[in-house]
């Protein structure tokens, strides 16, 4: 079979299977399983593809049919310019987070110390280390699963953070911890914000192959900002900053949680299709652990 047939029956199948972006993901499981690139398909079409070939890529195929995210199937995902190793324990990083990266890095300077809760795959934390100098990171997770993944990623890019299980801050309030770490001059999370009663409609590939503990926000979705908004200036140097991503509805009322929580210029930045997507603010106050 020549690659172009072989791209056509793929796309074909993923298209009868439901599956949206079924021209593109049918040719980047064929440049995954042959090592080519985007332009490949055009220039080289009409070249045989070796059996060993066509059996792994009909595989992968059947694999992304059942809904299976591709990034499942490869193992990776780009994020910020960087490659990262995800699997089901972890979220599969998405460009509106790229977003909250990017805020982060405005008021990053060099030599600073960042806490991400909620870590997962560790991108946030990795991507803003990458991208400075000279600061160090820790990132929390409740799921051990998912710190073994953002172990590999942070080996892999050669980066210099370390990561506890925690749930939220917990691993925060033993003597060690914050011994070594001291307070922190900024604290970001992506956390669980979807409602509970929403989960249950998300595509096939969110609801039934992501981790249900990091898409679970509880009943209205914003259990963790309030837990977060509550404890995190206590880990907080004065004058340090906290950044959340939040859902497409959560503006008002993640805002309000931070400021009753004693940040001070509370804002709050949409995304590019217009919808509210990071809440940010700085602590003044003073509180003890």
């Amino acid at each position: 079979m020549t690659y172009k047939e072989l791209y056509e029956m793929g796309r074909a199948a993923l298209e009868q299977a439901g599956i949206e972006e079924a021209v593109l993901d049918a040719r980047l499981l064929l440049e995954y399983v042959c090592g080519t690139d985007r332009n490949y398909l055009f220039a080289h079409g009409d070249e045989t593809v070796s059996d060993s070939w066509e059996e792994h890529y009909v595989n992968y195929i059947n694999k992304r049919a059942e809904h299976i995210p591709l990034q499942h199937i490869t193992g990776s995902q780009e994020f910020m310019g960087l490659s990262f190793f995800v699997n089901d324990k972890v979220l599969i990083p998405r460009q509106d987070t790229e977003l909250l990266v990017e805020e982060v890095m405005l008021y990053l300077h060099d030599g600073m110390s960042i806490l991400d809760v909620c870590t997962g795959s560790g991108c946030i934390l990795l991507s803003l280390l990458h991208y400075s100098n000279d600061c160090k990171g820790l990132g929390l997770d409740i799921s051990g699963e998912a710190l073994l993944v953002a172990e590999r990623n942070k080996n892999n890019l050669g980066l210099l953070a370390e990561f506890l299980e925690s749930n939220l801050f917990s691993a925060l309030e033993t003597d060690e911890v914050p011994e070594k770490w001291g307070k922190f001059d900024i604290i970001v999370s992506n956390p669980p914000y979807i409602e509970t009663e929403v989960v249950g409609t998300l595509a096939a590939e969110v609801k039934d192959h992501e981790p249900m503990i990091a898409l679970d926000g509880g009943k209205d979705g914003l259990d963790f900002y309030r837990k977060i908004a509550k404890e995190a200036g206590a880990y907080l140097n004065r004058g340090g900053m906290l950044f959340l991503e939040i859902g497409y509805n959560q503006g008002e009322a993640v805002t309000g949680l931070l400021k009753e929580s004693g940040f001070r210029d509370v804002q709050l930045k949409k995304d590019y299709a217009g919808l509210d997507r990071i809440v940010f603010g700085t602590y003044l106050e003073e509180k003890h652990v």
